[in-house]
């Protein structure tokens, strides 16, 4: 077994677990002015992922699998049992997989603009053209392995994203833990992907926001962190006419 990477981590607040998860190619800042602000609320960790962040890369690929095992491991270590778990874009995707491994961690999940497929992409991962300057800044003014390295990292997702085998969508089934699927109306992920997921899974409920891209995060920063807290502090409740939660639809 590939050894686990021990992921860098940042960690706020107080209270009860929470563990986001940062979209591809960046680290836990992009939950800057968003969903750190769930840190008045609970204890927050923002791991960086193998490659990501300060979180340097190690040899080999760079897979969902693979920071899904790392992730797992820092469950089990670092927040020592479950937690509420929040994954955005490539991180909902790695969420997604430590909940159908270890439900058992998962004490509520949020998929915010997650598919569980790369087919649900409209672009796919790839290492042709450029990548943004802001992008290669901010991966440079943090990465213990330097700016250059920035392309070896990009290569090996795009790698694993060209190989690495497709979910059964039957595993989803195996998602028990309460969860929120979160989208824009106007993302990266597609609509049919996104209520493909949110049927997929036993006790999804559904979000879509107006006017939102892939980008939701930095767009409607106070809606986002609004309804995930919402959902992480509050128990659902039973609707006045029931039509996918009626009991006989189960």
């Amino acid at each position: 077994m590939t050894d686990i990477v021990h992921m860098w981590h940042d960690e706020r607040g107080s209270g009860d677990p929470v563990v986001l998860l940062h979209g591809g190619l960046t680290d836990g800042r992009c939950f800057t002015g968003n969903l750190d602000g769930l840190a008045g609320t609970f204890t927050t960790y923002l791991p960086d992922r193998r490659g990501h962040g300060r979180t340097p890369d190690a040899p080999g690929p760079i897979t969902m699998e693979l920071m899904a095992q790392d992730t797992i491991a820092f469950l089990e270590h670092v927040v020592g049992g479950p937690a509420r778990l929040v994954g955005y874009s490539a991180g909902g995707t790695v969420a997604l997989r430590v909940a159908t491994r270890r439900p058992d961690l998962v004490e509520r999940l949020v998929l915010i603009s997650t598919a569980y497929d790369l087919e649900g992409l409209i672009f796919k991962p790839s290492a042709d053209g450029e990548m943004p300057a802001e992008l290669v800044d901010a991966y440079a003014e943090v990465s213990p392995d330097g700016r250059d390295h920035f392309a070896v990292v990009i290569g090996k997702i795009a790698h694993a994203a060209a190989t690495e085998p497709s979910p059964d969508p039957a595993e989803l089934r195996a998602v028990t833990p309460r969860t929120l699927v979160l989208s824009g109306d106007d993302d990266l992920v597609t609509l049919d992907h996104t209520v493909a997921l949110y049927r997929a899974l036993p006790t999804a409920e559904l979000a879509v926001l107006p006017n939102a891209s892939h980008l939701l995060l930095m767009e409607h920063a106070e809606a986002v962190r609004a309804m995930v807290l919402a959902f992480l502090t509050t128990d659902a409740t039973p609707t006045y006419m029931p039509i996918a939660r009626a009991p006989e639809a189960k």
